[in-house]
């Protein structure tokens, strides 16, 4: 487990106690930026309740937030549905208002990525939305490269932006916290 004392942050692995803050982190964050269930994104997937057990299988790995000893945020890896062995997704990183813009996002997006490699992934996908600028900045700041089209079967189909980034190409960054987990 992993902490910023000065702001009582933790960094660590979803436990089965986590799925509802989580899941209600998730439909908070989605309905502050429009993105519906009607539309295919993630708060309409049919694990969003069950993240511990989605996450608990091989390949994959889900880290929550905590701030105070409440969970606000999270993000996670896992093999990409319908894919080569060697592709996984970056997943389901949500960030609640009060701990945006301290570096979470991108400690979350490096431990997923170190724990994919450590997998045998050598490719790193994900899909997100235009309206999510952000996010996208994030993600070409890590090496993340725009592609055309959809990779796998989501299920996202509103998810117009596509990225890709080789996991090999991981940038020496400072760490928040401790890789430890």
């Amino acid at each position: 487990m992993s902490t910023m004392p000065l702001l009582n942050l933790q960094l660590r692995p979803i436990r089965a106690a986590d799925n509802p803050p989580i899941a209600q982190v998730i439909r908070t964050v989605s309905a502050e930026f429009g993105l519906t269930a009607d539309k295919g994104y993630t708060v309409a997937d049919p694990d969003l309740d069950q993240l511990f057990e989605l996450y608990s299988t091989p390949g994959s790995a889900y880290w929550v937030v905590e701030l105070e000893g409440k969970v606000v945020g999270g993000g996670g890896i896992a093999p990409l549905a319908c894919s080569e062995p060697d592709l996984c997704e970056l997943q389901k990183m949500y960030f609640l208002p009060q701990v945006r813009g301290l570096g979470l996002a991108r400690e979350l997006a490096l431990r997923a990525m170190d724990h994919a490699c450590a997998q045998g992934f050598r490719r790193c996908y994900l899909e997100t939305t235009a309206s999510l600028t952000q996010a996208i900045r994030l993600y070409e700041s890590l090496g993340f490269k725009h592609i055309d089209s959809a990779m796998g079967c989501t299920g996202h189909v509103d998810c117009e932006v596509r990225m890709l980034r080789k996991l090999d190409e991981t940038p020496a960054l400072t760490r928040l916290f401790p890789a430890s987990e």
